[in-house]
């Protein structure tokens, strides 16, 4: 018969080995503000002092605080059980999330917390741990308390989480190459918590006030991956998809074309998100965006698709079924939600296709002639020169047969060196970068007197034949105020 043996792990191996679960950060700031919000907070402030003896980072927030038996609960790794119930607000999962993401930055882990009238505090300390191989938590007195950084800005109640010998942070640089490396972290920090808990601090999550969030001082402000403030932007029917006693809610988006937006706009989400190629799913957990860029290869990713956006909400009581890992920084959705969005995603991408696709359809309709024609039969996809163009057909009529077969062989040899790759490439990264009609003025004035020569001489000619040849050809679009004024004046 087997018998029984206590074998329990090492304590300073397993301590160790928890610091390399893969947090970065962001990731690991991102799990305390969890902790904050289910807590109550509406204030959590980060600081991050590198600049003296001791350096430190320090989340502060006004939740509800808490006793020192709460406390020591918190600090226990594996407070809760996955399998335990939480109410609708709580954020947490594991219960290992404020150990893990902390020793994941930092050798020492200080909590204080306040409730009413009373202060309590604890510390974890990798270097105890080690020599001890045993889990030595150290329980603070109110000296002890007195002598650790921020914890004056603690009001009647709430929790500040205090990160000290802070290995990680700057990567064993000094100076100005620490400083430069600790600001880049810090705005990783505030581009992924933006949008992260954007939905709280935009105050739209129902059971929460609104929060505020900043760091060293400076707030931080929502950003919405779904551009839902331009009225540009689609808003498709919503579905929603029963899980037992619960149900998931797919919301899509078909944001707008990048011409759309504003230049202050589109630098705005281009700056903070990637945000014309971040198309996919956005998985919200009670309110809390877990992951978001993936069509969990439903579908692969492409440019004509890069609009399309839906976002996927669960409730804290199916995290079993979407299989959340210790970081909440991923989830994979159950058959029955994969299958609905497998239904609905064509319809989702069609739209984006469209959005996308429409500024270069409208390029190829905006005139009778175009200069540029779309071929799309058995032999595939391809681009050629109008020789029915106006342009064209006009010089054709001045050249000899055998320049015209030249000329022929030269709008073809353009034509199939088209560099579609370069200009996918570009387009797709700096869209609004791409200019092909830079000229000034004298220069617009020029093509358009020889333009008319090509076509009439010095007769009287037609000026809204000429207009349409002029918009086909697309050399003066940003100059097209300077053109109507030459086609007045010309044909007057």
């Amino acid at each position: 018969m087997a018998r029984e043996y206590r074998h329990p792990p090492s304590a300073a191996c397993l301590s160790a080995s928890m610091r390399d679960l893969g947090y970065s950060l962001e990731t690991a700031i991102a799990d305390l503000i969890d902790n904050s919000i289910s807590a109550g907070g509406t204030t959590i402030d980060i600081i991050c002092d590198v600049s003296g003896k001791y350096p430190a980072v320090v989340i502060l927030d006004n939740g509800k605080g808490m006793r020192e038996g709460e406390l020591l609960a918190a600090m226990r790794h594996g407070t809760d059980s996955p399998k335990q119930y939480r109410v609708p607000q709580d954020l947490g999962r594991f219960g290992l999330g404020l150990k893990t993401a902390s020793f994941s930055q930092c050798r020492s882990l200080t909590v204080v917390s306040r409730k009413d009238d009373s202060i309590c505090g604890a510390e974890w300390n990798l270097d105890r741990i080690d020599a001890a191989d045993d889990w030595i938590l150290s329980i603070l007195d109110d000296a002890d308390i007195k002598t650790l950084p921020y914890v004056e800005h603690l009001g009647r109640r709430g929790t500040a989480v205090i990160w000290r010998e802070l290995d990680r942070l700057m990567e064993d640089e000094a100076g100005d190459r620490r400083d430069e490396i600790v600001n880049e972290k810090l705005e990783a920090v505030r581009r992924h918590l933006s949008l992260v808990f954007h939905r709280f601090l935009s105050g739209e999550v129902k059971g929460h006030l609104r929060i505020s969030l900043s760091i060293n001082g400076h707030p931080i402000a929502a950003f919405d991956p779904f551009c839902r403030k331009n009225p540009a932007t689609q808003l498709l029917p919503e579905e929603r998809v029963p899980i037992g006693d619960a149900e998931v809610r797919l919301q899509p988006y078909v944001l707008p074309h990048h011409s759309r937006l504003s230049t202050s706009d589109y630098d705005y989400y281009q700056d903070r998100s990637d945000f014309i190629s971040n198309q996919g799913a956005y998985v919200y957990r009670n309110g809390r965006l877990m992951a978001w860029g993936d069509w969990f290869r439903l579908v692969p990713k492409g440019e004509a698709t890069k609009l399309a956006r839906v976002q996927i909400d669960f409730p804290n009581s199916l995290d079993e079924a979407w299989t959340i890992d210790i970081k909440k920084s991923r989830a994979r959705p159950p058959h029955a939600v994969r299958e609905r969005l497998r239904q609905i995603i064509a319809k989702i991408t069609a739209r984006s296709v469209t959005v996308h696709r429409g500024r270069g359809q409208k390029l190829f309709q905006e005139s009778e002639a175009p200069f540029w024609e779309r071929y799309a039969d058995h032999e595939g996809i391809r681009f050629g020169i109008n020789g029915q163009h106006p342009l064209v057909a006009s010089l054709g009529t001045r050249l000899s047969s055998e320049d015209v077969g030249l000329l022929r062989v030269l709008l073809d040899s353009i034509a199939a060196s088209l560099p579609v790759e370069m200009i996918y490439s570009d387009y797709s990264t700096h869209p609004r970068e791409i200019n092909q009609k830079a000229v000034d003025e004298g220069q617009t004035l020029d093509r358009l007197k020889s333009l008319k020569q090509v076509f009439f001489g010095d007769g009287p000619g037609d000026p809204n034949a000429f207009l349409q040849i002029v918009l086909s050809t697309h050399l003066f679009d940003d100059q097209i105020e300077v053109a109507e004024k030459f086609i007045n004046e010309a044909f007057a």
